[in-house]
């Protein structure tokens, strides 16, 4: 039922996919025929049929948040080799981004992807920089192939939940 193979996942490290928050995600620049759920959700990632694919140009703006806090040890970005991401920027806990202002932001880290690693290996990121990981934005800025489409066929974040306390679980001491 593991979606990313185990070999591939960085010992004490899981596949934080049951930690998204499913009712944030949001993608901008989608095609409506080939939406983020397809690269990103459990099941649809290792469908070689299904990919997430950009409409009016080749970027691609994705926003996940996740159920808890996490810290993000690697991502796995799998894709064709000519319209697969080229440069791929995080950033951590960045929200409302759009493509008008992605570039005033500083990225948490930026990955130039080359062909081999859009085969499904894992890519560590700064991890000093992914510690305490509410929610992360991704931009994709261009693909291999220099073309208007960019297809992205899986999509897998991997690293540890965070320990915190959840302040909803907390009862009032009452004083006697």
């Amino acid at each position: 039922m593991a979606s990313t193979p185990t070999s591939s996942i960085p010992r004490g490290q899981v596949d934080l996919v049951e930690f998204v928050d499913w009712s944030g995600v949001e993608c901008l620049n989608q095609t409506p025929s080939h939406p983020l759920a397809n690269a990103l959700k459990q099941g649809s990632r290792d469908d070689d049929g299904l990919h997430l694919e950009s409409d009016a140009d080749e970027q691609l703006l994705i926003y996940v948040p996740f159920l808890q806090v996490i810290k993000l040890h690697s991502v796995v970005i799998v894709g064709p080799e000519e319209e697969g991401p080229k440069t791929v920027k995080l950033f951590a806990n960045k929200e409302h981004m759009g493509f008008s202002n992605v570039n005033d932001y500083q990225p948490s880290d930026s990955i130039g992807l080359s062909p081999d690693n859009l085969k499904g290996m894992p890519i560590t990121v700064k991890y000093v920089k992914f510690q305490n990981i509410r929610s992360l934005s991704i931009f994709v800025e261009d693909n291999q192939g220099g073309s208007d489409v960019t297809k992205v066929q899986k999509i897998a974040f991997l690293g540890t939940t965070v320990d915190t306390t959840n302040m909803k679980d907390l009862k009032k001491i009452e004083e006697h």
